[in-house]
């Protein structure tokens, strides 16, 4: 069993952390006028961008071997604490109506489980055990991907996380927020978006999480339009499950046929509500039924089933 590190050998290395590193020129930061601190917050935010700009090869790299894992059946699984394992889960919770992945594709483990998503689960993210259990839990295999995510990149949830996927064969991508992590350093694809210190010293929820949001909209979207899930810049395998969504699906369809109103509603009708399928109906002037075995053949790329069409 990993042992726990004693408090000084823990604060030493929070000292080390430019997540953590204190700024005495914002000590009197709680004196400033309101407007003020905001737009020192906000000058503060536009650095973020710029860091995750630099990282962007780390982080195309790690998107290809994704998909190609995912296009083998392989699920992709975030796993972090606090902030960095909420991120995770709501990366992995907006995938199912955007992309309509299947229930599993797509996982967010974070150190305590559910209930840590909305209160703070003692002790959980200093377990490298709890992120092995909660990994057996998913049966994990080769074919799968684990993101660990962590602002400081020692959290021995994500971590623990990372080692035991790798172990197991699985692809690991580790994504932090200070220079030599061991985080990326125990990852396959290492991605460490250095934000600098906080305006609140140790607030990685601020600079970091906005910087974790960011790398992980563009490792789920990438990885979606990699295998398929868009056309263009179209979200067509959207699951319209409510109305918001049904009239967002009349609207892709529209914009990617040109088609009139009618012509949508008819298209739609003919193939259940779905998306890629009505356009294929539409493009290639095919019957419900025949689109739906063309996108099969495919694997769902509607390009490709639309080059199949027209010989």
């Amino acid at each position: 069993m990993t042992s726990t590190p004693h408090h000084s050998d823990l604060r030493s290395q929070l000292e080390t952390l430019t997540t953590e590193a204190f700024r005495p020129e914002l000590a009197e930061i709680d004196r400033m006028p309101t407007l003020d601190i905001a737009r020192l917050m906000n000058g503060e935010d536009t650095a973020v961008p710029a860091a995750v700009a630099e990282r962007l090869p780390e982080i195309a790299a790690a998107v290809d071997a994704v998909a190609a894992r995912m296009a083998r059946g392989g699920r992709l699984v975030y796993a972090g604490a606090g902030t960095a394992g909420r991120l995770g889960v709501l990366d992995a919770s907006e995938c199912p109506p955007t992309f309509n992945t299947a229930p599993g594709q797509v996982v967010g483990l974070i150190a305590g489980g559910p209930d840590a998503m909305v209160t703070s689960v003692e002790g959980a993210e200093d377990s490298p055990e709890l992120a092995r259990a909660d990994l057996d839990a998913l049966a994990l295999t080769a074919d799968d991907t684990v993101v660990g995510v962590s602002a400081s990149g020692r959290t021995p949830y994500a971590v623990g996380a990372v080692e035991y996927a790798r172990s197991l064969g699985a692809l690991t991508v580790g994504l932090a927020c200070n220079r030599g992590s061991a985080l990326a350093a125990a990852a396959e694809h290492g991605i460490e978006v250095v934000t600098g210190p906080e305006l609140l010293t140790g607030s990685t929820r601020l600079k970091a999480g906005t910087a974790q949001k960011l790398v992980l909209n563009m490792l789920s979207t990438i990885t979606m339009i990699r295998l398929g899930k868009t056309y263009g810049n179209l979200m067509v395998d959207v699951r319209a499950s409510n109305e918001k969504l049904r009239a967002r699906s009349r609207r892709i369809v529209a914009l990617a046929t040109g088609a009139a109103d009618d012509d949508v509603e008819r298209a739609l009708t003919a193939t259940g509500g779905e998306v890629k399928d009505a356009i294929l109906v539409l493009l290639a002037d095919v019957d419900g039924p025949t689109a739906a075995r063309l996108l099969r053949e495919s694997d769902g790329h509607l390009r490709t089933a639309l080059a199949t069409a027209h010989g």
